[in-house]
């Protein structure tokens, strides 16, 4: 969730970024021995992959001034419909999920859908609100769902999502695989990001911030494993952080799904260098409550309480984490003081974690937080 900030005469959300195409950063990228510190233009760098032809690719943003081409590809459109207080919402479509925020007590809530023989728990999941809980629940094609709130719950608001078969919409797609040196990644278009539900009332809702890079953190996004279509949840996923939660984007840098496909998350401008600027700074996001600014998140799609991820995703994720450590020069098993730059806030972590490092939950799951000490030092070789 989004941090408060000192006031400033210049806030940082008005900075002007400097664009640099991915064209640009080929033209910049040079051979970088051992482990030294990426330049932010080395860094977006595209490689082609062992025997591919292709060699370059388009960011996040859209394509001017010469950048790579895109082609147009159709996504299902987010489909939507809210409700508030408890009892029985009922929809026009089958909702792949629903999102539930309200007041009171984290486990102060619960749902059921046709077929349930009672209310689910809606504890566990990985986003958190002050002063009340919340969580993304899938629906398996329901059109009516029952919201329970336990005494001294209030303010009761649920978002009933469709992400998979709503109306088509276009989108401009990179015709070349975009990578960051070398691991191949799906920019936002390439997911069927909807850039309207970053803005509120015609204005940006959660301005972009950046500062140094001081820690990853690793989670899972508490959603059914085997997801025959985790580009759709990755959508539904960005509809409730953007919608219901309000915090305007998707609350991480970059998902994994179960295939070791990475998603960029959050925006961080048009210059095709995800989760980063030019700069070399960090855009802030919404995953770890108190934490974000310059804190870099990465969810594992699934529930890995039970079970791990597995090893295409495990892979994505350490090769991940291996560049973007040796881009900021961080070492991922090293313990270190993170503080805040928003309000000086410190925590004792290592620079690679799980979110129950930093908060109390059960993120990123038992099993996959018991692999991070592999992970760690997997990505330091």
């Amino acid at each position: 969730m989004p941090e408060s900030e000192p006031p400033t005469s210049a806030p940082a959300s008005h900075r002007r970024k400097r664009s640099l195409s991915r064209r640009g950063a080929l033209g910049a990228g040079v051979a970088v021995a051992g482990a030294a510190v990426l330049t932010p233009a080395v860094f977006a760098a595209t490689e082609s992959d062992p025997g591919s032809a292709a060699n370059s690719g388009s960011g996040s943003g859209s394509a001017s001034g010469g950048d790579a081409a895109t082609t147009p590809e159709r996504f299902p459109a987010t489909r939507s419909a809210a409700a508030t207080g408890a009892g029985t919402a009922t929809t026009s479509f089958a909702a792949s999920y629903v999102g539930v925020r309200w007041s009171g007590d984290p486990g102060g809530a619960g749902i059921r859908f046709p077929g349930d023989t009672g209310f689910r728990s809606l504890t566990g999941g990985c986003a958190s609100v002050d002063g009340g809980g919340t969580a993304l629940v899938a629906a398996g094609n329901a059109k009516t769902y029952e919201v329970r709130a336990e005494d001294g719950t209030t303010d009761v608001r649920s978002l009933a999502i469709d992400t998979a078969r709503g109306p088509d919409r276009t989108f401009q797609v990179p015709s070349q695989p975009t990578r960051v040196r070398g691991v191949r990644y799906l920019s936002r278009p390439a997911w069927g990001a909807d850039e309207s539900k970053r803005y509120k009332d015609g204005q940006v809702n959660s301005p972009e911030k950046y500062y140094a890079l001081q820690s990853i953190t690793v989670h899972h996004t508490d959603t059914p494993n085997g997801d025959p279509d985790p580009a759709a949840t990755v959508r539904a996923i960005y509809e409730y952080h953007a919608v219901t939660l309000d915090w305007g984007d998707i609350g991480y840098h970059f998902l994994i799904d179960e295939a070791g496909d990475i998603y960029e998350g959050r925006y961080s401008g048009d210059d095709g260098i995800p989760a980063f600027d030019t700069h070399g700074d960090l855009v802030t996001a919404f995953h770890t409550a108190g934490y974000n600014s310059g804190n870099l998140g990465i969810a594992l799609l699934g529930t890995l309480t039970d079970q791990g991820p597995t090893d295409a995703a495990r892979a994505s994720l350490t090769r991940l984490i291996k560049v973007i450590a040796r881009f900021k020069g961080l070492d991922p098993q090293a313990r270190i003081t993170y503080t805040n730059p928003v309000n000086g806030v410190t925590k004792n972590v290592t620079t690679v974690g799980g979110h129950r490092d930093w908060l109390q939950t059960d993120c990123p799951g038992r099993t996959m937080y018991d692999l991070l000490t592999e992970v760690r030092a997997d990505a330091s070789r």
